[in-house]
């Protein structure tokens, strides 16, 4: 293969001509919209009824602003007579607050060994609580290393005893089961009424 094919070989995986080269717009609008009737709203809210849409186009030229699209799959669609700008700006400002307000559950992690003390076990289970009462999901895993593969019911007995001990504020999502060397259990917060 001589290089000069080579390099269109190369050229061509980077000129995509499926991609357009302008982005279509979110919402259509004034001429763009393309229906012979449509349902207008006008800036404060109020309806004005359904128009023939060279009407409507009209009637927002007169008032400086534009015509836009809001819900394209009622009959007939739903416009409004709005700044374009200034409407963008607030759908991002929605979609930002939603985001905002928008809680994300994390998974934290308490590992154990079969042979955990009574002050660690009693530590990482107070770590565990904290975590469930911020409403974050607990997993719970148990290190088994050499030897202590053939305890496992050490293993089970831990996680049986957190379970207990987190009864009143969580509920198990995962119960215990083995994955490789470890023995691992999901705890998840208790739903509010």
């Amino acid at each position: 293969m001589n290089s000069l094919t080579k390099e269109a070989n190369i050229a061509r995986k980077f000129n995509n001509k499926n991609r357009s080269r302008f982005r279509e717009p979110l919402h259509r609008t004034n001429e763009r919209i393309r229906v012979p009737s449509v349902r207008v709203i006008d800036e404060d809210g109020e309806q004005l009824g359904v128009m023939d849409t060279r009407d409507a186009v009209q009637k927002a030229r007169e008032m400086g602003i534009d015509l836009v699209e809001i819900a394209p799959n009622a009959k007939p669609p739903v416009c409004r007579i709005i700044d374009y700008g200034k409407f963008l700006y607030e759908e991002k400002k929605k979609t930002a607050e939603a985001k905002k307000k928008q809680v994300t559950v994390e998974v934290k992690e308490v590992k154990f060994r079969p042979g955990t003390d009574d002050h660690d076990y009693s530590y990482r289970m107070k770590h565990a609580r904290e975590w469930l009462g911020d409403g974050d999901k607990v997993r719970a895993a148990i290190a088994f290393r050499g030897r202590e593969m053939t305890h496992r019911e050490l293993g089970a007995k831990i996680l049986k005893r957190l379970t207990e001990d987190l009864a009143d504020i969580a509920d198990v999502e995962v119960f215990p089961k083995m994955e490789g060397y470890q023995m691992f259990t999901i705890l998840v917060p208790k739903k509010t009424k």
